[in-house]
């Protein structure tokens, strides 16, 4: 696939001392730049289909998102990757480690005995009785989960030639426990502490409750992310503060009432995440969000997101740096400073 050379320039450009940052119309909320709000949109998925990939390719392109995780488990990881060469820099591109669609890199005798990963269900209620599949978390799966990991970093850096801006999870299972440990870990051993941020998928109950889409999901996922912020602090990594974009997987809900209420209620240094992309049969055979993507998709190329950020002096930027320091807390060490990069079914 080749990414559309004439499309409107809303191309992310570098601005000093801040991340990248979107130029031409969307950025065109006044002349003090210390009026925007910074927000990074990260696009979840790529390399999940080639529609998927091919629909984030366009609307990075246009400067209508600033982030994209890739599954680098996926076939189409290796088809579409590509088509991120010219948007490096322009863009944070990161990790979207996968436990739970598909097949792993590696042998996984007890996680994934059939040499497929299990459905999410299965791996929640393993990490929280502290087994996965019947092994301990700290003994023989989490062993495999830490080689799991490390091959699909080794994945996503042996293809794209660099390290993951970020790294995040598919459904979320970064923050479970047993898999969160095994993460710190694996990315501690590897010198990666300061170099690369995490997402927090989690918010503050009174902003989840004031977003009028997506409420149930996002409560459930803060409860299985408790703690994930300040262990990753601790293990000394930059995570997100504010974290929206839930929504039903159908077209129950319109695409701008989403993102309308994802743009609201914004936490000190915000991360929205969204699933578009164009539906195809790869996609329906793997994922039951297929024609919502296709409606994320128009709205995010639409007149009308770029109202939407206009509106509300929102800033798209690619990573934790450009939002500053993040706010003692209990859980951090006193006098520390936090920092982000120094560059650049779904839940």
């Amino acid at each position: 696939m080749i990414v559309p050379r004439n499309l409107p320039d809303f191309s992310l450009a570098r601005i000093p001392g801040s991340g990248s940052c979107l130029k031409g119309p969307l950025a065109g909320f006044g002349s003090s730049m210390s009026s925007f709000r910074n927000v990074i949109l990260c696009a979840d998925d790529y390399g999940l289909s080639d529609g998927v990939s091919r629909g984030i390719a366009e609307l990075a392109a246009m400067g209508r998102l600033s982030a994209t995780g890739a599954m680098t488990n996926m076939p189409g990881w290796r088809r579409t990757a590509h088509d991120l060469e010219p948007l490096k820099g322009r863009i944070g591109i990161g990790l979207h480690l996968n436990l739970t669609t598909g097949i792993p890199l590696g042998k996984m005798a007890r996680l994934a005995p059939e040499g497929r990963f299990p459905p999410l269900g299965e791996v929640i209620a393993g990490a929280f009785r502290g087994r996965l599949n019947g092994g301990e978390v700290m003994g023989e799966v989490m062993g495999e989960v830490m080689g799991e990991i490390a091959r699909q970093i080794d994945a996503f850096e042996e293809v794209h030639g660099k390290t993951p801006s970020f790294i995040d999870g598919h459904q979320h299972v970064h923050v479970l426990p047993g898999v969160r440990e095994a993460l710190f870990q694996v990315l501690r051993e590897r010198g990666y502490a300061g170099r690369v941020w995490l997402r927090d998928p989690a918010d503050r109950t009174l902003s989840i409750l004031r977003r009028p889409v997506g409420r149930g999901k996002a409560l459930v996922v803060a409860g299985l992310a408790r703690g994930f912020s300040e262990a990753a602090r601790a293990a000394g990594f930059t995570t997100n503060r504010g974290f929206s974009g839930f929504a039903p997987f159908d077209l129950s809900v319109p695409a701008h009432r989403i993102f309308a209420a994802a743009f609201s209620n914004l936490g000190g240094a915000p991360l929205v995440m969204c699933h578009p992309g164009h539906a195809d049969d790869e996609l329906r055979g793997l994922d039951p969000a297929v024609e919502s993507r296709a409606a994320e998709l128009e709205y995010l190329k639409s007149d009308a997101f770029a109202a939407l950020l206009e509106e509300r002096g929102l800033r798209l930027v690619s990573g934790i740096a450009s939002h500053g320091p993040a706010p003692e807390t209990s859980g951090s060490r006193q006098g520390q400073t936090e920092t982000g990069l120094r560059g650049g079914p779904s839940v």
